[in-house]
């Protein structure tokens, strides 16, 4: 018997390619829908996506609450805060007519929340005993995106947006908050096994009407990165636009100072797209809609609701009990066939049982990070499925982990830009560059790059301060790469 796993495509050399297949035939999205940059999440992608986003707000609840504000933003609320709708104001889809009646006040479908919500929060916070106010929401936003939109990558409706919104006392209480924010998302990506590197972005590419943006990047296989984060410091711009003010213990009336901070279904995408294979999706236990696949090997008719079947059911109810995600694939294909199909799907494990492993008391794990196997005693399945799980979580991280690391460069200062060129075609490059937007948007044109920010938290390349490559003054460790 061939048990060879089918290979689908190197998703290195034909990234594009690859990510379109494995959408479509691990069944995660259907691009087919008559709108341009909107999709359909499949039934086992919605799955997968939830379970995600379980995780999110498992993290989130510990602090925040979850809440919902509509999605229509009447024009003049939105245009309120220039600066920030300066940002948006080309990607704004506007409802002007309800039927045939032209509407007194176009209503925008939400490029992003702060203007629905900071109008409310302006009513909700009165007093200084309603500070801290931390809230989050899960929900549709739209931009007119007129780049090549990408399934879960450049959408022109975001399905999944998780936003959290914050208001404080005062600037230290609202910085504080930030690096809460920092660490609830790094244990977020740490549980999805997804590496990245922290950044604060440059002043010319914070977001609009913020103090300062710190955002996570990860790598994608084609070697460029993509946003998967990102952590907005308001200070009181939004506050003094909206007027929302608070009475101190001594009487006094202040602005509030706000924080606010991000993640989309990239989130998705990048399980999908650091972990997959040439054989399809490889997911992480932990999120995977199905964790375990039983599949009874019978090649005869002899075998249909026979010794292999019951045995192989008794194994599913077991692990059902024990809170494991299993499936019994007890359909009409052949083996090779469901291996195929369960292999592109991510499942992490799959239990192998035929008429000679039960005479020898015995099924046959077979792992679908590295198509190791291994044989299991029928009494232990139970125990031996929950450390092998947990093996794979963390053998997927380390070798994510290795290969993200692997390809970034730290410079010494000296290189030619022709050497820096080719490395941050393959990935990020630390640089040393100073805050002058004209030195970062020199190194954009020249390399070819985004400049992300400088490095934070910690990875090994934020230390150090050197000379700027483009004006030689006195410059800090940025990363740069070619970006989504």
């Amino acid at each position: 018997m061939n048990t060879q796993p089918k290979t689908l495509l190197q998703k290195e050399n034909n990234f594009s390619e690859w990510y379109g297949e494995v959408l479509k035939r691990a069944e995660i999205l259907d691009v087919r829908y008559p709108v341009k940059g909107v999709y359909v999440w499949y039934p086992y992608g919605y799955k997968l996506r939830n379970l995600i986003y379980t995780i999110l707000r498992s993290l989130m609840d510990k602090e925040h609450k979850e809440t919902l504000f509509p999605l229509l933003i009447p024009k003049e609320e939105l245009m309120k805060e220039r600066e920030h709708i300066k940002g948006f104001e080309e990607e704004v889809f506007w409802v002007t007519k309800g039927g045939s009646t032209e509407l007194d006040i176009p209503l925008a479908l939400r490029p992003t929340s702060e203007t629905a919500i900071y109008p409310v929060f302006k009513v909700w916070i009165r007093s200084h005993r309603d500070l801290p106010l931390r809230i989050y929401q899960v929900v549709n936003t739209f931009r007119y995106e007129t780049k090549h939109t990408r399934p879960l990558i450049r959408l022109r409706e975001i399905t999944s947006f998780k936003e959290a919104h914050t208001a404080h006392a005062d600037r230290a209480d609202a910085e504080e908050q930030v690096k809460k924010a920092v660490a609830l998302y790094k244990k977020f990506f740490d549980e999805l096994a997804i590496p990245y590197v922290i950044t604060r972005r440059p002043d010319w590419d914070k977001f609009p009407g913020a103090e300062y943006s710190i955002a996570f990047d990860t790598l994608m296989p084609d070697g460029k990165t993509m946003q998967i984060a990102t952590i907005h410091l308001l200070g009181e711009s939004f506050a003094r636009t909206f007027d929302i003010k608070y009475e101190d213990k001594d009487g006094s009336l202040k602005h509030v100072n706000q924080t606010c901070y991000g993640i989309s279904e990239r989130c998705v995408a990048a399980v999908i797209s650091v972990h997959g294979d040439e054989h399809g999706l490889v997911l992480p236990p932990e999120v995977a809609p199905i964790q375990v696949v039983i599949v009874p090997i019978v090649y005869s008719s002899e075998g249909k609701n026979g010794e292999v079947e019951k045995v192989c059911l008794a194994m599913y109810e077991e692990l059902k009990k024990a809170g494991i995600r299993a499936f019994f694939d007890n359909s009409e294909d052949r083996p090779g066939a469901k291996y195929y199909r369960w292999e592109m799907k991510g499942v992490p494990l799959r239990i192998e049982v035929g008429p000679r492993d039960i005479r020898n008391n015995r099924c046959e794990f077979v792992r679908r990070d590295d198509f190791s196997r291994m044989q299991v005693p029928l009494g232990d399945v139970v125990s031996e499925v929950k450390g092998t799980l947990n093996e794979i979580q963390n053998g997927i991280a380390k070798r994510a982990r290795e290969t993200f690391f692997a390809n970034i460069y730290k410079t010494g200062g000296d290189e030619e830009m022709e050497e820096l060129s080719t490395k941050a075609a393959h990935g990020i490059v630390s640089i040393f560059l100073c805050e002058s937007e004209r030195c970062g948007q020199e190194v954009e044109e020249h390399l070819g790059v985004n400049v992300l920010g400088e490095a934070l938290y910690g990875d090994g390349n934020e230390n150090g301060e050197g000379k700027c490559m483009i004006c030689s003054r006195k410059a800090k460790r940025v990363y740069v790469a070619r970006a989504y």
